[in-house]
């Protein structure tokens, strides 16, 4: 039985936490009633949750090529990282946050005597993360961080949520290490497992709308589900599930009336943000979020953050944060929509996944809902199954433009099933042959048959891309250098060169030897116009019965995308 939290057992409690949050993400949605009831909050803590186990995922991957596993630091780091780009929601972004403190102690180095943000020891041994007190545990501490944090990044904390179960977390872990549970990291996860139960279930009774509705807080119900996975992946037993409580209690007619009178008077939007900034900047904007509506959380930092706030006037929310850096990822959901009527399925759609905003745009003006994959982000299951929803249609052709992303979108379609909706997965493997298969889209044919031609069409298009080698490696083609340019053909290293132009038109002869009709060239964000037009001569001098088409792809990994059809 595991007695410390090393990488492997962070890795394995983000995989239980997702999986706890998948089970009871429904329930979680149904008793989500504060601080607005829009049924969203297991959802969105599944989906940071989601995010943060991509992220723990992905340091291992990269480990794997060296033949050797990452640090705990790594991957406490990663966690909280990947919470943070992921966070959805009031309740996910102040998971994020909590996850944040405790990645600042248990990452602490032992010469730092393991001392988190607030000064508080968290000792350590040999780089594993004991359970909580003095004698190198670290548990403790660190839920006294992740409670301390989070209240912090909070503009005006309320009990009865989140926040007490975190923060009963805490003083339940720190009196266990004083009880003599100092190097039992599984005592410490118990106690603090056991404490945010008993605070869990005190909530109706801190909270008027809890108690008036007969339920739990919804965010600390599903702060709880992950202490329960930190305790089965430290003992190896799951503890005791927690009642379902989201019976709505039948209210007098003048108090229903009062809480609909209040919730129409509440802020209508819903912004959150990922945002580049300095602190003295994000504390600018906290002070003007904060004037313009509620709820507002801010996470992060190390010139990283996460703003969360509801407001009435949204557009002043993203220009605030405009004014203190560069927002991005921008979402702004409207309260009212979910009690509207939804109106009728479409029959079919097509969703695509496309590395950047200038495809985004095309492949928009084309029909597709589009997710937008940034370099170095790919988008999760949960992104995948959102953009399904909102294209809200009977069948779903899927597009996922992305050999690494085969599995997230086999996931994604296998659960928007079960919802009824018929999804038709075509592998496509990069961007240009996702634009041949939507070329040839025809939303008025039967479903199989449009499915076909699209799947043909994306199979005899050959794709290749550029790129900058990063380091020395051994590649198909010889050994490459920091700086060359790569030229990838169906995803192998078939070009090496040291000049981007000239590399692009190799790979473009590779290509067209075996023949072809049309090539497809998106250029990324620094790529001169004069490299599209010297492509364009080049075909058209070498092959007569060859046509070019160019796109804009706006910010995109590869500064070049090839397709030959």
């Amino acid at each position: 039985m595991p007695q410390t939290l090393d990488a492997a057992e962070v890795r394995n409690w983000c995989s239980l936490a997702l999986e706890a949050l998948g089970r009871e993400r429904e329930e979680i949605d149904a008793i989500n009633v504060y601080p607005v009831a829009d049924g969203d909050t297991g959802t969105n803590l599944y989906l940071t949750v989601e995010s943060a186990a991509q992220a723990v995922e992905a340091v291992f991957a990269a480990h794997e090529t060296g033949m050797s596993e990452p640090g705990p630091a790594d991957a406490v780091r990663a966690m909280a990282h990947g919470a943070l780009l992921g966070a959805r929601g009031n309740s996910g972004t102040i998971l994020a946050q909590l996850l944040r403190g405790m990645a600042e102690v248990l990452a602490a180095p032992a010469s730092d005597g393991g001392k988190g943000g607030d000064g508080t020891s968290s000792g350590g041994k040999n780089g594993d993360v004991k359970g909580g007190g003095d004698g190198g545990n670290r548990l403790a501490p660190a839920l006294r961080r992740a409670a301390a944090l989070a209240r912090e990044a909070v503009a005006h904390p309320v009990e009865g949520t989140i926040l007490s179960v975190a923060s009963a977390a805490a003083d339940a872990a720190e009196r266990a290490a004083l009880d003599g549970a100092a190097d039992d990291g599984a005592a410490t996860v118990r106690a603090a497992y056991a404490g945010a139960r008993a605070a869990l279930d005190a909530t109706p009774g801190q909270l008027a709308v809890l108690r008036r509705a007969g339920v739990v807080d919804a965010g600390g119900r599903g702060l709880l589900a992950v202490l329960g996975a930190l305790v089965q992946s430290l003992t190896g037993e799951a503890p005791a599930a927690f009642p379902v409580r989201h019976r709505r209690y039948e209210e007098p007619a003048a108090l229903a009336s009062a809480e609909s009178c209040a919730a129409e008077d509440g802020p209508a939007f819903e912004v959150i943000y990922l945002l580049e900034a300095d602190d003295t900047a994000v504390a600018r904007l906290r002070k003007r979020l904060d004037r313009l509506g509620d709820s507002l959380v801010v996470v992060g930092g190390d010139g990283l953050w996460n703003v969360h706030v509801h407001v009435d006037d949204a557009g002043a929310a993203v220009e605030a944060g405009v004014e203190a850096g560069r927002p991005y990822r921008i979402r702004i959901s409207h309260f009212g929509a979910a009690a509207e009527e939804p109106p009728e399925r479409i029959q079919r759609a097509v969703v695509a996944v496309v590395p950047g905003e200038g495809l985004a745009g095309l492949c928009a003006e084309a029909g597709a809902t589009t997710v937008l994959a940034r370099p170095g982000e790919p988008p999760a299951s949960g992104e995948l199954v959102e953009a399904i929803r909102r294209a809200h249609a009977r069948e779903v052709v899927l597009l996922p433009n992305d050999t690494e992303l085969r599995h997230t979108a086999a996931a994604a379609a296998e659960q928007v099933r079960t919802e009824g909706v018929r999804v038709a997965l075509i592998p496509t493997r990069a961007a240009v042959q996702g634009l041949a298969a939507l070329a040839v889209h025809q939303p008025d044919r039967r479903f199989d048959e449009d499915v076909v031609a699209m799947t043909t069409a994306a199979g005899a298009t050959r794709y290749a891309e550029l790129a900058f080698a990063e380091r020395q490696s051994w590649t198909m083609a010889g050994i490459c250098q920091a700086g060359d340019v790569l030229g990838l053909i169906d995803g192998d290293v078939a070009v090496i060169g040291a000049d981007l132009a000239a590399t692009a038109e190799a790979v473009l002869s590779r290509m067209l030897a075996a023949g072809g009709e049309l090539v497809t060239l998106v250029l990324g964000e620094d790529v001169p116009d004069a490299l599209a037009d010297r492509l364009e001569r080049y075909v058209r001098d070498g092959h007569l019965a060859v046509d070019t088409v160019v796109y804009r792809g706006g910010r995109q990994s590869a500064p070049l995308l090839v397709g030959v059809e």
